[in-house]
């Protein structure tokens, strides 16, 4: 499954996406995750948590794809 998130402002931290996105239930799971090698972003693994992630990127999580995309 695909999620499409809109990202208000520049960038969104990487943990941070995480959690609104409700695919960890808290930001200390989410940190967790980043460092285990869990995430993806554009197709590397990516273990720095406050990564900042701005629109046209795409994280894989957990079985899921996020697309970030611009706010409106």
């Amino acid at each position: 499954m695909t999620i499409r998130f809109p990202v208000e402002g520049e960038f969104i931290q990487l943990d941070q996406l995480l959690k609104a996105t409700g695919l960890c239930g808290s930001g200390g799971e989410a940190k967790q995750r980043v460092a285990d090698g869990d995430v993806f972003v554009d197709g590397e693994i990516e273990n720095r948590k406050r990564a900042k992630l701005r629109p046209g990127q795409r994280v894989d999580f957990a079985g899921e794809t996020i697309e970030l995309v611009l706010e409106g």
